[in-house]
């Protein structure tokens, strides 16, 4: 599997073009170095990877003590009214803190992100308030917050570079709960729910951290992986479907893996002091790009998936022909002795 998606990297980096509906950012936990971008200032609709936020200030409450992972959370009537993806507790249900952030991080639940918001908040208006407090402090100056999920909202958006920000902070800041990031699956009750990051099976070296989708955000996700002892995140907003998203974060972490060392060495750009794109753009749907049939643009995704076929099979016969003239250049071997 690792082998196949090692093709569909390179696959990917000779369809750049076409792939690369959004922006895009790749960096190193550590240093905050940027390795690549595209368009990292462009305000995007995050979807679920506004949990991202809501997991860092459960983390900072556990740090202050003010909860513990023991910590009872109840499903109110508002996060029972939340749509899919949701574990679907009935309102007056219970759910550890520990419990709640699995299913927050893996399902990427909506009903549990409003319990931890109403939980921590201590409601759900002030949770908001905290998290565009804290997206303040951390420096994410393009992003607004209007719920806890991602759920749809024209007035939640960020960019590739402030999500650079928050994901740095939160593996920087709770290596301790590095663990909820990167685990592909748990249990809850006689369920078992599955993480939608396909990297964590795939790549080698993946250990999180989140996806998210909205029909007008497209597939997002910021991905972490880590090979000798170094982590690299890549951030990629409004891909068309999720495996393109999946190809798109291998190939770029995978990119970050190879060039580094000389190359790098005397690269000093960082997401702190890269100044801010004046051109950048003001958030936009791109739920005409999106091939899920749920955004209703059945005949788009046809097209879309045909569109890709065909840039596929033309790469594919490149390669092909190149291999034969490569053998057809080849000398011809002497005739053997008689």
């Amino acid at each position: 599997m690792r082998l196949f998606l090692s093709s569909l990297c390179l696959l990917a980096s000779a369809l750049v073009s076409w792939a690369s509906a959004g922006p895009t950012l790749l960096f190193e936990a550590d240093t905050g170095k940027v390795l690549y971008s595209e368009n990292m200032d462009d305000q995007w609709h995050p979807a679920s990877l506004t949990k991202i936020m809501t997991a860092y200030i459960a983390f900072k409450d556990i740090k202050a003590g003010r909860v513990t992972l023991e910590t009872d959370i109840e499903c109110t009537e508002l996060a029972y009214k939340e749509p899919p993806s949701k574990v679907g507790l009935p309102v007056g249900a219970k759910l550890k803190m520990d419990t709640a952030l699995k299913a927050l991080i893996i399902k990427s639940a909506n009903d549990v992100a409003v319990m931890i918001a109403e939980a921590l908040g201590p409601t759900h208006d002030r949770f908001i308030a905290r998290m565009n407090e804290t997206a303040g402090k951390l420096g994410m100056t393009r992003t607004h917050f209007a719920n806890p999920n991602g759920l749809p909202d024209k007035a939640q958006v960020t960019t590739a570079r402030d999500l650079a920000k928050l994901s740095r902070a939160i593996v920087t800041e709770f290596p301790e709960h590095a663990h909820y990031w990167s685990m592909p699956g748990f249990q809850l009750g006689k369920l078992h729910l599955s993480s939608h990051n396909g990297l964590l099976k795939t790549f080698e070296g993946a250990d999180g951290l989140k996806t998210g989708f909205i029909c007008d955000s497209g597939y997002n996700v910021v991905a972490s992986a880590t090979r000798d002892g170094r982590q690299i995140m890549a951030v990629v907003l409004g891909e068309p479907s999720g495996a393109d998203r999946t190809v798109r974060a291998a190939s770029l972490l995978e990119h970050g893996f190879r060039q580094w060392g000389w190359k790098q060495l005397f690269n000093t750009d960082t997401i702190d002091n890269l100044p801010l794109d004046e051109g950048a753009r003001d958030a936009r749907s791109v739920r005409h790009t999106v091939t899920s049939w749920s955004c209703g643009n059945r005949k788009t995704a046809r097209r879309l998936r045909a569109a890709k076929e065909r840039v596929k099979r033309r790469h594919v016969q490149k390669g092909k022909k190149k291999k034969t003239s490569a053998e057809n250049a080849k000398p011809a071997k002497p005739a053997a002795a008689n």
